[in-house]
């Protein structure tokens, strides 16, 4: 059984990206620049990513959590993201949203799976926080479902 990594060597990879025309990227680059000085191993993108693109990079880096920024309402699509990323065989990839969402349009992120939405004056050190637990509950998921493969 594949064991999960110990605290010395966990390091969460992040993917921090923007889907859609939204090409507004100074919050997302604020926040990857927080979670690289969290000791996170950031992935970022310029934006105007396609889902397709996004599924595919999560995929060839590994990550255990994807960050969405948007800020022209480009969070309307995170449902499609999320079935493609299901569909693709990364379930257990967490997903976080953050930027200008409405509350009224957050339960729906929600029940699509995104595990947190984060607004503007979010604390960066709750993100990273945030992000650092969802990566090591990501990783001991996929651990576990290698583990449960084997000997099938």
């Amino acid at each position: 059984m594949t064991e999960a990594p110990s605290a010395e060597s966990f390091r969460p990879r992040v993917l921090v990206t923007k889907i859609g025309f939204d090409g507004h990227d100074r919050g997302s680059r604020v926040v990857a620049a927080a979670l690289r000085d969290a000791g996170c191993e950031v992935i970022y993108t310029p934006p105007w990513q396609q889902i397709e693109h996004v599924v595919k990079l999560a995929t060839e880096e590994d990550v255990d959590v994807i960050g969405i920024s948007s800020l022209a309402t480009d969070h309307l699509i995170v449902p499609k993201l999320m079935r493609a990323l299901r569909e693709a065989g990364l379930g257990s990839t967490q997903v976080i949203v953050g930027g200008i969402v409405p509350d009224e349009e957050v339960p729906p992120l929600l029940d699509a799976g995104v595990a947190a939405v984060f607004h503007p004056g979010s604390s960066l050190q709750d993100i990273a926080a945030r992000v650092w637990s969802l990566a090591s509950a990501s990783r001991a998921e996929r651990a576990s479902e290698i583990g449960g493969n084997e000997g099938e």
